[in-house]
């Protein structure tokens, strides 16, 4: 009888290992899936880009009774849109896209060439329909109770962001905000695959100092005109170092600067849950 017994709780105790196993074994595979889904670049740059692209330049429905928000910026304003939908974030308001490629990024009444490379000449023409620019935009930003600048700030643009603002001439009743610049430093799909999860749990990145002293430089300049959300402040913290993977183990950013799905959900509810973001209704 006892040597039954015993047999059984070897049988009870190899099936506890067996089914821990197994979890971990899921789990691991649901990571690497994940990992092999966001190195596809074609699919996930798909991803980044659809929903703006979709919403580029729409018009707002007159008959709506939905309040109107306008969202400016580069493929850093795609990443937010996408946070926005994936959360079902400003489900209260119409949201339109106004699409200004980094390269197009420049203050009005200045001369083009401050800002614009001469390679970039044809793509920031106006006469392009694949890119916007403020002075196109303007009209619509008018009809908006909610304005928001989400790009990858050029340097120069982010010490005159106040001239930027102050053109667009903004009503009392629109509330502006300024989203600044985000980065997760180099990425290596290929060599997180072969990661344990307890090193993917606690991995960041080096990220250097850019995106910390142009948010510094927005923080200071707009304090006056609009609510500054600082991303890399709210994931990364005061340091040169940013995680690579959400809380729940999945990929945050296929490049290094454009969120996957599951990033762009994590860092969406970052945003809206611990910024002044909150407050909006």
């Amino acid at each position: 009888m006892r040597i039954i017994i015993d047999n059984l709780k070897t049988v009870a105790n190899l099936s506890i290992i067996l089914l821990f196993s197994g979890n971990v074994f899921a789990a691991q595979t649901a990571v690497h899936r994940d990992l092999i889904k966001a190195a596809d670049k074609q699919s996930s740059n798909s991803y980044a880009f659809k929903k703006c692209r979709n919403l580029q330049s729409k018009p707002f429905n007159p008959a709506s009774k939905k309040k109107k928000a306008i969202i400016v910026g580069d493929s850093q304003g795609c990443d937010f849109l996408n946070g926005v939908l994936e959360n079902g974030y400003l489900s209260n308001y119409q949201i339109a896209f106004r699409f200004i490629p980094y390269p197009c990024q420049l203050v009005p009444g200045e001369n083009r060439s401050k800002y614009i490379r001469p390679q970039d000449h044809q793509l920031c023409s106006p006469r392009n329909e694949r890119t916007d620019n403020l002075e196109e935009a303007k009209k619509q930003i008018e009809q908006a109770d909610l304005v928001i600048m989400a790009a990858l700030w050029k340097p120069e643009v982010s010490q005159k962001l106040p001239k930027v603002i102050r053109y667009l001439n903004l009503k009392q009743r629109q509330k502006l905000i300024v989203v600044g610049n985000k980065f997760f430093g180099k990425m290596s799909i290929h060599d997180y695959i072969h990661m344990p999860r307890q090193e993917i749990k606690t991995l960041r990145n080096e990220v250097g100092t850019t995106s910390l002293h142009i948010n510094a430089t927005l923080k200071t300049k707009v304090k006056k005109q609009a609510v500054f959300v600082d991303p890399h402040q709210l994931v990364c913290g005061d340091n040169t170092t940013c995680p690579v993977f959400t809380d729940r183990l999945q990929l945050i950013s296929y490049d290094g600067r454009h969120l996957t799905k599951a990033g762009a959900r994590y860092i969406g509810k970052i945003l809206f849950q611990q910024s002044p973001l909150k407050k909006i209704r």
